[in-house]
This record gives structure tokens, sequence and C-alpha cells, in this order.
């Protein structure tokens, strides 16, 4: 009896043993991010739900269950407690008769207006509550489910859809809870006609019509706004003074010099958003081609007051394309918004959450030493005229990816036409620039690099530009070549990032 018991204990350390070295596997494929979310296997695409819950940030995120195509669409689900390693959770919200599950929000309805709570903690009416498209062919309707177990398992209300106009392309509800007005809000995309709508609502599950906002930023007919976002942010330096930001992503990415995300500041007085910019201002999230459907964390507490956004890495053009496997495509780091007053006004500003500075291990204060799969470089230039390719990512003998800067024409670059593999689209290679004027001719650039992705942050947060890279070797070298242009660098930091996944 003994022996068939240590028999088995064997046999299921082995597995056990198996499935690990399995899983540690998975994070060595060559570009397999690092430090960034990504699933264990399968397609992802937009994060969804984002919201904090009892200690834990909760990821929620487009998935096909069944394979590493876009299909099936079901939330993924991962939760973390430190914005950096996440541990995955099975299937949250599945595709279920017909129905698929688009994108959405989630709130902790700490009052129970739902109705639906079952807090077994007296002193808790809280639930979580997911508000999401339902999709079919003929019709895109807004749906709710509820947890009572910290996020573990969901409940479709039975009385689904709670709002249903009837629209093929009516989708990705973003809820707030309105405080002054004491209701909860709701801005959905009507994607084709460029605008989104606002509802409100004393308990999730009846919605009344507010107001509509559109024709402004990008709207032309070619583009369908997805993913809106609403919330307020403190105006930096000047205490006590908030406005209301509306982000609305824009698909296809890269239209009109911007990537997938563009934004409004204005006031909300929880029926109608007021723009506070002329209408053909166009203000964008990140410059990048890959950083689409950016939305942000719901219900972090006011002790934290960071208001803190995730993007997915990449673009409708290819991302089915993408040379990876068995998992298909990344999100961003976390970053931090805040609203800074720059020469044009007051723009949005953006840097990665603090908690990225725990993965620093070792440090190289000479470029020609920095070689890594996972890095943070930091460098400032003094700049001279003409364009100027200022830092190289080499990753083979023909093989780099080239940021620099224009004089000329004020605009940061990002060549990545020979980064490596950029054949498997038309679409891919190419060079984006993200207008930026400069101070006293001096450029700071913030550069993380993560086996298949590079995110740049600039001009104190205003500038973001967010591209896939695939290289031809994760072990990356860097090269300075500002003094090929007269520029010069005159200052340099850079880090090997430790990976979240392994030990």
């Amino acid at each position: 009896m003994l022996r068939c018991v240590l028999s088995l204990l064997l046999v299921a350390l082995l597995i056990a043993a198996a499935d690990g070295q399995a899983r540690d596997d998975y994070y060595q494929e060559p570009f397999r991010p690092q430090f960034h979310f990504t699933p264990e296997r399968n397609w992802m695409n937009d994060p969804n739900g984002l919201v904090y819950y009892q200690g834990e940030y909760h990821l929620f995120y487009q998935y096909n269950p069944f394979g590493n195509d876009w299909g099936h669409m079901s939330w993924g689900h991962a939760v973390s407690t430190d914005l950096l390693h996440w541990q995955h959770l099975p299937v949250a919200l599945a595709e279920e008769n017909g129905v698929m599950i688009f994108s959405g929000s989630a709130v902790v309805d700490r009052n129970n207006t739902s109705g639906l709570c079952r807090n077994p903690d007296p002193k808790d009416k809280s639930c979580l509550i997911a508000i999401y498209t339902g999709h079919t062919e003929q019709n895109q309707s807004q749906h709710i489910a509820v947890s009572n177990d910290r996020g573990r398992t969901w409940t479709k209300y039975a009385g689904n859809p709670v709002l249903d106009i009837g629209y093929r392309d009516f989708r990705d509800p973003k809820v707030i809870w309105h405080e002054a007005t004491k209701k909860w809000v709701m801005v959905v995309s009507l994607s084709r006609e460029q605008k989104v709508r606002f509802y409100g609502s004393a308990d999730l599950k009846k919605w009344e019509l507010l107001s509509e906002f559109g024709g402004a930023g990008v709207a032309d007919k070619d583009v369908q706004w997805e993913c809106p976002d609403l919330f307020a942010l403190p105006v930096d330096g000047q205490p006590g003074k908030k406005k209301w930001v509306l982000i609305v992503n824009i698909n296809p990415g890269g239209v009109a010099g911007g990537s997938g995300g563009q934004y409004f500041i204005g006031s909300f007085d929880g029926r109608r958003f007021t723009n506070d910019n002329p209408p053909e201002r166009k203000m964008f999230l990140d410059y990048g081609r890959d950083f689409y459907a950016a939305v942000t964390f719901s219900d972090i507490p006011k002790s934290d007051g960071r208001r803190i956004l995730i993007g997915w890495m990449s673009n409708w053009q290819y991302a089915g394309k993408e040379p990876t496997s068995p998992w298909r495509t990344a999100q961003s780091v976390p970053r931090v918004l805040s609203l800074k007053r720059f020469s044009d006004g007051l723009r949005l500003a953006q840097q990665p959450v603090a908690e990225l500075q725990r993965l620093r291990d070792r440090h190289f204060e000479k470029p020609e030493e920095v070689r890594g799969d996972a890095l943070e470089i930091i460098a400032e230039f003094q700049t001279s005229t003409g364009r100027q390719p200022l830092i190289r990512l080499v990753s083979g003998p023909d093989a780099a990816t080239i940021i620099g800067y224009d004089a000329a024409t004020e605009r940061l670059f990002i060549d990545r036409s020979r980064s490596g593999l950029v054949d498997f689209d038309p679409n891919f290679p190419g060079t984006r620039e993200a207008p930026m004027k400069l101070r006293q001719q001096r450029l700071k650039l913030r550069v993380l690099v993560d086996r298949s992705s590079v995110e740049i942050f600039s001009a104190d947060g205003q500038v973001a530009v967010t591209e896939r890279i695939f290289p031809l070797n994760n072990l990356q070298t860097v090269e300075i070549v500002a003094a090929e242009t007269q520029a010069r660098c005159v200052a340099f930091d850079a880090w090997q990032l430790k990976s979240v996944w392994r030990k």
C-alpha cells in the first residue's frame, strides 16, 4: 500500500515538474515578452474590465480559448497585486449560445445597487459587476454579469441584455459611478457613426439615454470609434481643479498620424460631455503603430490616487499574422496618466508605473556594455540640425531598430524597416513619427525594450510611441549613433530588467 502511495506521489511530482517546465518553456519562446502581459497560449486582443478589488488588479481581455487566431471571443482573466506579476485564471466569461463576449468594463458595486451582490461579509455589501457587449452577426447589445467571489466565477444576468437599441455596431461599454449625480454612467460606441453615447442608470440594469458626442478629432467616415473611456483627472499645478478626459480608440490604428487612441479634454455634468478644444484638434495617446483599445482601471483606492492605463500592443492591419506561437499579441506596460500644461495647452502625460523600477537588475553606464532581452534605457541628447538617428537597437548584422529625431520637422521617429522579421505583412515595416518640440535642443528618452516591443516616452510624458518588433536575436545590443549626425549623448543609464515569469 505504501509503495503504491509513493508511486502515485512520484508520478504527481513528475507531472507537476513537467507542467512547470512546460510553463517555463512558454516564456523562453523567442518573441515572448518578459515584463509585459501575454496569455500562456492562444489569441488575445483588447484589455477589458480593468478593475481593482480587495487588493487585486484584475485584467480581463478579449480571448480565443480554442486557437491562435481571432474567434470565439470570451474574456480571459488574470490578477496581480503589483501590476507586474500576473496570475493566469480560467476564462471568466465564455462565448455561449451564439453570443460572443466583446469588450467592456467592470466596476465594484459597493452598495449593491444592482441587487445582485451576495457578499457573505455583513460589513461589506459589494460585488464585482462586468458590463460587456454581447455580439451576434446581426446585433450588438450590452449585458452584465456578477461575481461574488472576487472575480473567480461569474454569473450572467438572467435579464440580459440590459441595453439593446437594435444596432449591429453598438459596443464596448465603459461604466463609471458619477458621484455628483449619484448614478452609474455608461459611455458606449456607435462605432461606424463616429459617435459615443452616454447612458445613465441607478441599478446597472435599466438604462436611459443621456446624450451623444461626435464630430470631433478623427471622425472620418473610414474609421471606427471603439473602446471609449471617461474619467476625471486633477490638473497639475492647480490644486482642487479637475478636468474630464474622454478617450476614444480609432480603428484602423495609425490614421491621421496617431495610433489607436485619441482623447478629448473637457467637462462632464453627469449627462453631457463638452469638449474644451476646437473639434478639428487631434490629440493622441500614442504615436506608434501598436497601441490600441487603451482603457483605464476603475476603483483604484483614493489612497493610491493614480489613473492607470493599459493598451493592446498590436494593430488590426497585421495582428493575425504576427510570427508568434502558441500565443499571439501582448498588452502594454501599465501607464500612469496625468494632466499637464504644455506650450500647446493642457494635455495628457503618461509614464510607466513606478512598480516597473523594481525589475531593474544589472546596471549599465555605457552603451557599449548593454546587452539583453529586456531593457530600460534612459538617455539624453543635445541635438543639432537635420534628421538624426540617435539610438540603434541591434539584433543582427543587418537588423536594427532606429530611434531618432528630425530637428527640421520637430519630430521624434522610430524606424523598424530592418528590425528583424518584417515581411509577414506589407503594413508592418516602416517609420513612425511623433510631433515634439524641444527645449534648448535637449531630448530625453526613456525606452523600454522587451523582446518583441519598444515603448518610448519623452517630452515629460506628452509623447509616447509603441511599436512591436521581431528581432533576429533576443540579446539586443545598443549603439549610440548621435555622433554620426553631430548630436551628442550627454547622459546615459540602462538596466537589464528581470523577467516576471521566471524565478
